[in-house]
């Protein structure tokens, strides 16, 4: 899946602070673990890179090297030089063994965030609301539409913040050797231009098209049996049925797109009459499982 990348001081910043809460962090990257493979492919970008060492050493390197900026910054503002620099001399040490013991790494993860949105309506009741919004757009009534689309959205979404590795460490290097000149307003210029550096990737986990998937994977295993009971065809129906459920809830969101949601609901169809008639429809089950995958990829935000 595509990432969307943002940067921005405020962002940053925030970043830092949920740093410290170690515990916190520690529960959160439990649940991106548990999410992260329905979300495909997604951050390669930093995940790809880590593969040499260990991603929980990585990130713990990282955050403390936020963390020593973080501090320098509070010793540049009570006019304490000294300490300043020796935060940023063990923050240059741990990027340094970041380095080290991964070359290629271009993005090192500081942060990781997962949080789910479910909406609580029926596709009716969601094209409702898109009717009234756009409506009010037309309207001029944009801060109506905003506030009635706002929780139109079912989905998981996997932020990882990420340290610039290219340009992060130069700059702390700057911003030491600025104090050393006894300039500590422009160290800290050079260091809260750092922060706004940093890099979150988000990936976004469609909800209704996931479930779709997970009904249909399990309908494909029934269907897959040599000798179906009355039960087992019943139960497929059922999937199906929650399968084409979804679709038009994801359809009524907004996820993917037209051509990749009316190719999902003709490959159900087909997959319908091929297990209605005791075939196992393997090669239409193959099919719907790579036109899941696009639709993920189709919803994730484009980069901006």
């Amino acid at each position: 899946m595509r990432s969307l990348v943002k940067s921005s001081p405020l962002l940053a910043l925030a970043l830092i602070a949920t740093a410290s809460c170690s515990e916190e962090t520690k529960n959160e990257q439990a649940q991106a673990d548990a999410t992260a493979p329905a979300a495909g492919k997604a951050g390669s970008a930093a995940s790809g890179a880590a593969t040499a060492v260990n991603s929980s050493e990585l990130l713990q390197e990282a955050m403390v090297a936020l963390q020593e900026t973080q501090t320098a910054l509070m010793a540049i503002d009570q006019r304490k030089p000294k300490e300043a620099i020796a935060a940023l001399e063990r923050a240059t040490g741990k990027l340094e063994i970041l380095l080290a013991r991964s070359p290629d790494l271009a993005l090192a993860p500081v942060d990781q965030r997962v949080v789910t949105h479910n909406i609580l309506a029926d596709v009716k009741q969601v094209q409702a609301l898109r009717e009234q919004a756009e409506e009010a757009l037309e309207d001029g009534r944009i801060q109506e539409a905003r506030h009635l689309i706002e929780g139109l959205a079912s989905e998981t979404v996997i932020s990882v913040g990420n340290l610039p590795l290219a340009t992060y460490p130069d700059a702390i290097k700057s911003a030491a050797a600025l104090l050393a000149q006894n300039k500590p307003q422009e160290a800290k210029e050079v260091l809260l231009t750092a922060l706004s550096t940093i890099v979150v990737r988000e990936t976004i986990v469609p909800l209704p098209i996931t479930r779709a998937e997970a009904a249909i994977s399990e309908a494909k295993q029934l269907a897959a049996k040599p000798q179906r009971t009355a039960a087992d065809n019943d139960r497929i129906k059922t999937l199906i049925a929650e399968a084409r459920r979804q679709l038009q809830l994801g359809r009524a969101l907004g996820y993917a797109t037209k051509k990749d949601l009316d190719e999902l609901s003709d490959t159900l169809d087909q997959i319908e009459r091929e297990t209605g008639e005791q075939r196992a429809g393997r090669q239409f089950f193959e099919k719907i499982e790579q036109l899941f995958e696009r639709a993920k990829q189709a919803s994730q935000p484009k980069q901006s």
